[in-house]
């Protein structure tokens, strides 16, 4: 068997969603260069790399999100929010996988997140209620051909939840259903 980069798997499964943060405590733009970092080395199919990211530390911003998400509260508190975003089409062509890849990139936020000692938590912002989409679009000045697939709420943790155990039996089917 290889060695087995255990910090790695640790990292994976240590991963959790965390909603609350510590309000007072910003993130270091080094540790915010270093999450896009490792967001744009997500896999993207074709090399296409359709993501943006906008990066938000305004608190009015903030607050302004997390009044139009129904799900985003923890955006009250959390230091700073990535939306990541993508091209749909390039060149006049679509882009068949870009919610793949802006998957990848999103999940790569919160790992590294994780790995730096922040806490994140996942929001989508792609599919809601009231044109959410639409609204996050705007307040952002997002270009009305750019989608928005999510959001992650980074900051500082107030909580800790245990790391993940184990596979559900139940979800695991090997070689048919």
């Amino acid at each position: 068997m290889t060695q087995i980069n255990q910090e790695a798997i640790d990292n994976i499964l240590s991963r959790r969603s965390i909603r609350r943060f510590d309000q007072l405590k910003r993130v270091d733009d080094a540790y915010v260069k270093v999450i896009l970092e490792c967001a744009c080395a997500a896999p993207s199919a074709n090399n296409y790399h359709p993501w943006h990211f906008v990066v938000i530390d305004k608190r009015e911003t903030l607050d302004n999100m997390a009044e139009l998400h129904p799900y985003g509260k923890m955006l009250k508190s959390a230091a700073l929010a990535i939306v990541v975003c993508a091209e749909t089409e390039r060149e006049g062509k679509v882009i068949r996988y870009w919610e793949e890849d802006c998957s990848a990139a999103m999940q790569n936020v919160l790992l590294s997140a994780n790995a730096l000692g922040l806490g994140s938590v996942w929001l989508g912002a792609k599919r809601g209620d009231n044109d959410l989409e639409g609204r996050l679009k705007s307040l952002l000045n997002v270009p009305a051909d750019i989608a928005l697939m999510a959001i992650a709420a980074i900051g500082w943790p107030l909580e800790t939840k245990d790391p993940h155990k184990g596979i559900d039996p139940h979800s695991l089917h090997r070689n048919k259903w």
